[in-house]
């Protein structure tokens, strides 16, 4: 490994005795550049030479002393990336330098609280749904037009960063003024971006399409009977999925800007499918049961229905966390999956009748699924979900779900290794859906390092064909995203 330490972030952080502020959750504020080839100590196993690519997963690293008590998601944005080609690795790491972050690094402390505390403790006005916190773009990554877009995901304004370098590229241009959500969506076979946003003004909810030219081409009203917490969408060839979900902030508090989460569960689940360029007046609506989804999968058309894969809550509400510590009790809560149980499911919305009928493909608690995005919008015959940890925001292994022949396949981490998500990463000249690498990284406790590892998909069960030991333990993330060499549309892989 030649490793370069390239800067070390200044922090004001004074103690991490918070939930999540340890553990595979404690913070580091190092950037670094890194390569590697096979026969280097720390590459166990061999980099395989049949794929070329970039692995890219963000997260949320504390830099300064919170304002009140701290949530994961306020932290600020730390992207890291990790490419390949022909058999050699280089690893980047860099905060996403938002304009609140650059404001606190110039201020030396923290000027937005975040989302478990009331919005007059924030110094400055913010960003999003919420009005009044930072824009810590730490949510999630895609790549679209050769770029990273990072996002935040109660709506923020975009960052780019070339996804090898991690050379940072300033805020999205197209970027409307209630900002983009986390989750916009890119469609491999035209090159287009969907995404959405929501607020709390009418009409509560937007829609558009970003061009493979990176121009924003359609931007529609999608209207709500009132603000909603949508997290994420979904799409076809022909549809773009929305949700209106009965999981939404408590009206009668909201008029006193108190940002209180309520389930109704006597109101329906309802799913907005607009065509990709569609107007207002074009949204099918459908409703189905109440719940609430973090995640979908993918979804896909299938004669005269539309077929949608996602994580139905069975306690979108959850009780509180028993050992919280004091004034942590809801926030470990709604971090713990174990607690709100989300369940692979499958949702059939007909176009001719209108109706919703409804289908559990597996009865475990799942989440945080990935695909070979080549079958984003088409029908996909195998899925990779995060297998969680009881009690924490941490995922302890995958499952490999053959969605056609209803059979699965369980990986596990090991004690005290924690992975990111683990998208696919075709081989060059895949022959088919499977052909290729699941990518993530781990948190490994027990040695005190963080590595990439590489799943053979085709041989999943038999664990990583590679580690790449980083050069130091990270703090742990979760959305990540993988985009081909070719895809990226830069010309060769500069670091390699």
């Amino acid at each position: 490994m030649t490793a370069q330490l390239v800067e070390t972030i200044r922090s004001t952080l004074k103690s991490t005795d918070r939930p999540y502020m340890q553990g595979a959750w404690r913070p580091s504020f190092n950037e670094w550049n890194a390569l590697f080839a096979n026969g280097e100590a720390e590459v166990i196993g061999t980099i395989p030479a049949d794929i070329d690519g970039v692995y890219v997963r963000t997260g949320e690293v504390p830099v300064h002393e919170p304002i009140g008590r701290y949530h994961p998601f306020d932290g600020d944005g730390m992207i890291h990336s990790i490419s390949f080609k022909g058999g050699r690795a280089a690893y980047r790491s860099r905060f996403v330098r938002t304009k609140g972050f650059l404001a606190e690094q110039e201020a030396g402390q923290a000027l937005w609280a975040g989302l478990m505390e009331p919005p007059h403790k924030s110094t400055r006005p913010g960003w999003g749904a919420q009005e009044w916190l930072k824009d810590s773009s730490s949510t999630d990554v895609v790549i679209h037009a050769g770029k990273i877009l990072s996002t935040f995901y109660q709506c923020g304004e975009g960052y780019r960063l070339d996804p090898y370098t991690l050379d940072q590229g300033g805020t999205e241009g197209w970027v409307p003024d209630d900002g983009i959500s986390a989750h916009a969506k890119v469609d491999e076979a035209t090159g287009e971006l969907m995404f959405f946003n929501y607020a709390k003004h009418a009409p509560f909810m937007h829609y558009g399409v970003v061009g493979p030219d990176n121009q924003l081409k359609h931007y529609v009203p999608i209207p709500l009977a009132g603000p909603r917490l949508p997290h994420d969408m979904a799409f076809t060839p022909n549809w773009s999925i929305l949700n209106d979900m009965p999981l939404y902030w408590n009206e009668q508090l909201l008029e006193r800007n108190l940002h209180v989460v309520n389930f109704h569960p006597d109101q329906p689940t309802r799913f907005g499918l607009i065509p990709r360029y569609g107007q207002p007046e074009e949204i099918r609506w459908f409703e189905a049961e109440p719940t609430y989804v973090l995640h979908w999968l993918n979804a896909w058309e299938e004669g005269d229905d539309v077929v949608l894969d996602g994580y139905y809550q069975e306690e979108p509400m959850p009780k509180s966390y028993p050992d919280a510590p004091e004034g942590y009790e809801r926030m470990m809560a709604y971090l713990d999956q174990m607690l709100m149980k989300p369940k692979l499911h499958r949702w059939r919305f007909n176009l001719k009748t209108g109706k919703t009928t409804e289908q559990r493909l597996d009865d475990r608690i799942l989440e945080f699924g990935m695909i070979n995005q080549a079958y984003a919008g088409r029908k996909n015959r195998y899925a990779y979900s995060a297998v969680p940890e009881p009690g924490w925001f941490l995922f302890r292994g995958l499952v490999k779900h053959d969605l056609t022949a209803g059979t699965s396949e369980t990986l596990e981490f090991g004690p005290d290794r924690f992975g990111s998500e683990a998208p696919f990463a075709p081989r060059i000249g895949a022959q088919d859906e499977d052909d290729g690498y699941l990518v993530s990284f781990i948190a490994d406790l027990n040695t005190d390092t963080s590595e990439c590892v590489l799943i053979d998909a085709k041989r999943f069960s038999e664990g990583p064909v590679c580690r790449i030991v980083l050069p130091e333990r990270f703090c742990s993330g979760t959305h990540a995203t993988w985009a081909n060499g070719d895809a990226i549309g830069m010309g060769p892989n500069p670091l390699l």
